[in-house]
């Protein structure tokens, strides 16, 4: 049995992300004990599903400066040089490598590139499925370490190393 025959309603075809029903989401450490957690308000992306799902693709890139956790002087900062430095480097980028299934799950394997720094990354994803009228659903999650892409001081203290970024992604048909 093929991987298309075990995904219900599987459509080939090339979507586009719908931020207005899509959401990237992050959570870090904040001195060693709560956790922050933000959102970024603008990106776009594309989502090719191939014939074979496993040779699929996605590309996506957020902005920035679209940071948004709820608190302006902490977004400032954030997007300032000591971290994200939005005006130097104001795209993080993702581009896939690979798809792999995982169980019922996949995992899409990329390249990252954020504060100019490109590393490997394996999103664990999960399809939510497809409609008859045109639209793709899915959610992801990574682990990143912030200071693998320079962003940051080294060490946890204030600000966590490790960052998830959770996606829940809506994707429409291009017709």
């Amino acid at each position: 049995m093929t991987a298309t025959a075990q995904i219900p309603g599987y459509v080939a075809g090339t979507w586009d992300i719908d931020s207005v029903h899509s959401d990237i989401q992050f959570t870090v450490r904040h001195m060693g004990v709560g956790k922050s957690r933000g959102r970024f308000g603008s990106f776009q992306g594309e989502i090719v599903t191939a014939a074979n799902p496993l040779d699929s693709s996605v590309t996506a890139t957020i902005e920035t400066a679209s940071i948004d956790t709820g608190n302006a002087d902490r977004d400032a900062h954030v997007r300032n040089p000591d971290f994200l430095d939005a005006e130097q480097f104001p795209t993080a980028t993702f581009r896939s490598t690979g798809v792999r299934q995982d169980g019922e799950d996949f995992v899409i394997d990329g390249e990252f590139t954020l504060h100019g720094v490109t590393k490997p990354v394996s999103l664990e994803t999960e399809l939510g499925g497809f409609t008859e009228d045109g639209l793709l659903g899915l959610s992801a999650k990574v682990v990143l370490n912030r200071t693998d892409f320079g962003v940051g001081p080294a060490g946890g203290a204030m600000v966590g190393e490790k960052i998830t970024i959770t996606l829940d992604v809506e994707a429409r048909l291009r017709g």
